[in-house]
């Protein structure tokens, strides 16, 4: 009887070894995936790229067709716009040109007296430019000692900027002017300066843009009218602001201009 029960005992030790060895085949080890998690996982990374991509297509077509970002980096519209300044543009008012065409899609505004835009200047072909529109398609424009005439009628620009009160110069590239004078002006007789200039007439689809920094502004007095399809937007608020010009280290965030952040552009 002791020996039947020896061998039971074996028997039984036996079965009860192949049952754990069963067991811890059947039991996933931490040091190893399971199988069935690997699609879930190549999944899961194909829609993370997927996801990534979506969002840099649509700020792509989002930057293209509906706002524009804008750094002011000369000081052309002081005090309105400082150095430094990040600006958001909305390219939807006028309707957004189509690149490499002059086509544009349709906008809900036209241009205004007095919008400051960002356009594309055609004498630079690789530069955008920000300055204030004063000029509309048939106005007739002129300054005198400074003072600026539309129409006739001397304009009350609260805006404008006057560093350079003793002198006057004038330029070469001023001769386009010839072509746009008024019909009583001698073209022979014609010496424009920077602060005394016209009557000018401007034509249809074109427009006539300023610096508010008039002494130290370069625009459509040097290098003439801008057509309507140059127009890239119309200037809305400041995103950020901070002063470019200071020796401060870390400027960006040390010289931060936290009043103007969020200001509406006027």
């Amino acid at each position: 009887m002791a020996k039947g029960r020896g061998k039971g005992g074996r028997r039984e030790g036996k079965k009860a070894s192949r049952s754990r060895k069963e067991r811890r085949r059947r039991r996933p080890t931490h040091g190893h995936r399971d199988d069935s998690e690997k699609p879930t996982q190549a999944g899961g990374a194909g829609e993370w790229i997927k996801s990534i991509i979506i969002t840099l297509v649509l700020l792509v077509v989002l930057r293209t067709l509906f706002v524009q970002t804008f750094v002011i980096t000369s000081g052309s519209m002081e005090d309105t716009l400082l150095v430094g300044d990040f600006l958001v543009v909305d390219r939807v008012a006028m309707g957004t040109r189509i690149p490499g065409t002059t086509a544009r899609t349709p906008g809900y505004s036209s241009p205004r007296r007095w919008d400051i835009l960002v356009f594309d200047p055609a004498h630079e072909d690789r530069m955008k430019l920000v300055k204030r529109l004063v000029g509309m398609p048939g106005d007739t424009l002129e300054m005198r000692e400074k003072q600026l005439f539309v129409n006739g009628e001397p304009q009350d620009e609260p805006w404008v900027r006057w560093d350079d009160l003793e002198g006057d110069d004038e330029h070469p590239w001023m001769s386009w002017q010839v072509d746009y004078l008024v019909s009583t002006q001698d073209p022979s007789e014609y010496r424009p300066t920077r602060d005394n200039w016209g009557p000018l007439v401007v034509p249809e689809e074109k427009y006539f843009m300023l610096g508010d920094n008039r002494d130290f502004s370069m625009d459509s007095r040097y290098w003439g009218l801008i057509e309507r399809w140059r127009l890239e937007g119309r200037t809305l608020f400041f995103y950020y602001s901070y002063d470019r010009q200071s020796a401060t280290p870390f400027r960006f965030f040390r010289e931060a201009r936290w009043d103007r952040i969020g200001k509406w552009i006027r």
